[in-house]
C-alpha cells in the first residue's frame, strides 16, 4: 500500500568509548564541527547502517536487495534490470538507445521495485549502463551531537609477530604501535523526512516505511566493532500527519524534542545524564506524535 501522508522524525543515539563516524580526511578522527566542538555523524553513514540491518533482515532477496553494498559492481545490477524488461537487446546494441525514454524508464521501475535502498533512498545509476535517476522519499540529516565532544586518542601494540626476524628482535621493539581514536560520551540528534509524493515515484510502501523505523530502532545492535564502542538508539518520534502535503512546519515539530543534561551535570558519561523534554501539548491539527523509542 502507497503512502498518502508525509512523516517527520527525529532519532536519537548515543556512543559510549568508541568513534561513532571517523574522518578519512583526519586521519580517521571522530567527525566535528570545528568552530563549536560538536560531534557530527553523517547521513551516508546512518543509511549505511539502515542498508545493513535491511540486508541482515531480509535476507538480501527482492524486494528487499540493496543496491549499495561493500564491493557492488553497480552496471551488473543494471544489466539485471535491461534483462528483467526483456531489453537485454540494448546491451550489446548503441549506448544511445539507453540514453533515455522508454527503456530507461522501465529499468528504472525495475530497479525501485527489486531494491529497498533505491526507492527509499534514491540513486543516481546513469553511469555506464543508464538505469536513470531516482529521488528518495526518505532523506536524513547528519546527526550533531547535544554538547560539544572531545576525541581521545589512544595508543595500541601488538604482541604477536608477523615474521621470524621481528620475532628476534628485543621485546620492546616488535610491538607495532597504532591509533585509536573515540569519544568518551556522545549524545546526537538526527532529523529525518518521508515524502509521500516522492514515495508514490519510487514505490515506496506502508510496509517498507514500517521495515525503515524497525531499521532505526535496531540497526546498532547488529553493526558492533571494537571501533565503535557501544552505540544505541535512545530515542525515536515519528510525527505523522494527516495529509500528504503535510500540516505543520518541519522544524517547529523537532524544536518539541529537546534532549538537555540534567541539572548539575557540566560533563556527560551515559545517557543517564540526559532528560529529553518532549512537548506534546497543542500539537498542530492534523499532526500525531508516535514514540517509537523512548
Amino acid at each position: 500500500m502507497s503512502l498518502n501522508k508525509r512523516y517527520d522524525f527525529v532519532l536519537l543515539f548515543d556512543v559510549k568509548d568508541g568513534n561513532p563516524n571517523g574522518d578519512p580526511d583526519a586521519g580517521n578522527l571522530p567527525r566535528l564541527d570545528a568552530e563549536t566542538g560538536h560531534g557530527l555523524v553523517t547521513d551516508v553513514s546512518l543509511k549505511r547502517k539502515v542498508r545493513n540491518y535491511v540486508g541482515m533482515a531480509k535476507g538480501e532477496q527482492p524486494p528487499y536487495e540493496i543496491y549499495v553494498k561493500e564491493k557492488a559492481v553497480l552496471n551488473n545490477q543494471h544489466k539485471r534490470a535491461y534483462v528483467g524488461i526483456g531489453k537485454e537487446d540494448l546491451l550489446n546494441g548503441d549506448d544511445k538507445k539507453r540514453k533515455g525514454g522508454e527503456a530507461v524508464d522501465e529499468a528504472r521501475a525495475w530497479m525501485c521495485r527489486n531494491f529497498y535502498d533505491v526507492r527509499t533512498f534514491g540513486a543516481v545509476m546513469s553511469t555506464g549502463i543508464n538505469c536513470g535517476q531516482v529521488r528518495g522519499p526518505v532523506q536524513l540529516t547528519f546527526a550533531r551531537s547535544v554538547d560539544p565532544i572531545i576525541a581521545q586518542e589512544h595508543s595500541i601494540t601488538r604482541m604477536a609477530v608477523a615474521t621470524e626476524a621481528e620475532a628476534e628482535k628485543q621485546d620492546g621493539d616488535n610491538r607495532t604501535m597504532g591509533r585509536k581514536h573515540t569519544v568518551p560520551y556522545g549524545m546526537y540528534v538526527a532529523h529525518g523526512f518521508v515524502s509521500a509524493f516522492l514515495a508514490k515515484q519510487t514505490g515506496f510502501s506502508e510496509d517498507d516505511l514500517e521495515l525503515l523505523w524497525q531499521s532505526l530502532e535496531n540497526m546498532f545492535e547488529h553493526d558492533r566493532s571494537a571501533a565503535r564502542g557501544e552505540m544505541a538508539t535512545r530515542g525515536l518520534y515519528v510525527f505523522e500527519h494527516d495529509s500528504e502535503l503535510g500540516n505543520a512546519h518541519a522544524h517547529s515539530l523537532f524544536e518539541r524534542i529537546r534532549p538537555q543534561l540534567k541539572d548539575g551535570i557540566t560533563v556527560p558519561r551515559s545517557f543517564a545524564d540526559y532528560e529529553v523534554a518532549i512537548d506534546e501539548a497543542e500539537l498542530p491539527a492534523g499532526v500525531n506524535l508516535t514514540r517509537r523509542v523512548g
